[in-house]
């Protein structure tokens, strides 16, 4: 009997998938929901190749993570067979609690309560499913397992999430700049005091690495345009949301309604059973299919958004240095007001101001350890010729304007 399932994965070629517990939870519904979930969201405005899901991601960070394990042990770091597959568990399912659209759900239909501490709820249901064989998984991915080393490659600077992802998308959206070099990371890991280090040959990759991101989100996460997109999206909703409270009928799937008729929040979940029941079923096909409803509701408001959405008509946007003034919004509201024959109360629903700042580097955070020769352990920042911490660390912030087009 073959003891592995083969995945051909187009970034890093055949993922071994053992049989037993690990091919159980990429089996379970709530991992193959995955699938419904595109991982860059709305990227796919600019980049139309960047149309791979949750799924993709969490299947090769758990490569990554068979990797990292085998390449500790050939180290001569000792890891329990049941420790390695508990960490590979927790890696497969990190993102498992991830709405549809990522980010955009977590602040407009659902409120105080971040899709890891659902990932966390869901974790919970699969591990009662399969008779509590995940509890070390569990217990790792809270950060309560004495080792901490297992923890850092889930969640951390060196983290197999953050080497998965920006790797595939840098290989989805077509941006070669993104090309870390993964492998030879993980080939120049090691651990001293319980801590995650990279041997100093590897100095060269975490210089590229740490560069990479930060292009990668200007370039690609936080571009204009995927940003303006994301707010038709999040203002779409909330005009939805709106419009329900006020007793006008919107279509949406049962599941989808639940959010938009109920305030849900962190308190909401624990006192209403069916909430996570009911957020299981959302994938980012509730919202599409909504959104080709909406287009012809009799809301001017939502049905312009959906149009938009649909039909990429994408707001303006405009990148300032400095907030952007009162009198400035005002005019605005003004001019989209006349523009559409609308209230000027409503016309925030056309718009949105934002402030979005990005730290590349954070000391307290971001410290990735040197390890050299004679045992010796050098923050990145210290030991790295090639990296100006000063220019890394500094603070970017950019302010946002995004508007209707007329």
């Amino acid at each position: 009997m073959n003891d592995a399932k083969i995945i051909n994965d187009p970034v890093f070629g055949f993922i071994k998938i053992p049989r037993g517990l690990l091919y159980d939870v990429v089996q379970h519904p709530l991992m193959q929901r995955l699938n419904r979930i595109n991982q860059l969201g709305l990227a796919s405005v600019v980049y139309p190749g960047a149309r791979h899901t949750r799924f993709q991601h969490s299947l090769g960070a758990f490569h990554l993570m068979s990797e990292a394990i085998l390449s500790l042990q050939q180290k001569g770091i000792f890891i329990f067979d049941s420790e390695a597959e508990a960490v590979e568990a927790a890696i497969l399912m990190h993102d498992i609690g991830h709405g549809p659209f990522s980010h955009v759900l977590e602040n407009t239909i659902i409120k105080g309560i971040s899709h890891e501490d659902i990932s966390l709820l869901m974790m919970e249901q699969i591990n009662s499913d399969f008779g509590d064989k995940l509890n070390l998984a569990i217990s790792i991915f809270k950060d309560e397992y004495p080792n901490k080393i297992f923890h850092q490659l889930i969640s951390s600077q060196l983290d197999m999430d953050r080497l998965d992802y920006l790797r595939r998308d840098s290989f989805f959206t077509g941006v070669t700049e993104g090309n870390i070099g993964s492998a030879r990371i993980i080939k120049m890991l090691n651990v001293v005091d319980d801590r995650l280090v990279v041997d100093h040959k590897g100095i060269y990759s975490i210089e590229n690495y740490l560069t990479t991101r930060r292009l990668m989100y200007w370039q690609v996460y936080l571009h204009k345009t995927a940003v303006a997109n994301e707010k038709i999206l999040v203002n779409m909703l909330t005009r939805a949301k709106d419009l329900t409270r006020l007793g006008i009928s919107v279509f949406a799937s049962p599941s989808l309604m639940y959010f938009l008729k109920n305030d849900v929040d962190a308190q909401w979940f624990n006192n209403h059973d069916e909430a996570l029941r009911m957020y299981e079923e959302l994938d980012d096909s509730d919202i599409w299919s909504a959104m080709k409803a909406w287009k012809h509701h009799d809301d001017k408001i939502l049905s312009t958004l959906a149009t938009d959405m649909l039909d990429r008509r994408i707001f303006k946007v405009e990148v300032h240095d400095e907030p952007v003034s009162p009198e400035r919004i005002d005019q605005l509201q003004e001019l989209i007001a006349q523009q559409m024959g609308i209230d000027k109360a409503d016309a925030h629903y056309m718009m949105s101001v934002d402030t979005i700042q990005k730290d590349m580097y954070n000391t307290e955070d971001d410290s990735i350890g040197i390890l050299y020769k004679d045992g010796t352990v050098k923050d990145i920042a210290e030991a790295s010729e090639l990296l100006n911490v000063q220019l890394l660390s500094k603070k970017i912030r950019k302010y946002y304007l995004c508007y209707q087009r007329f």
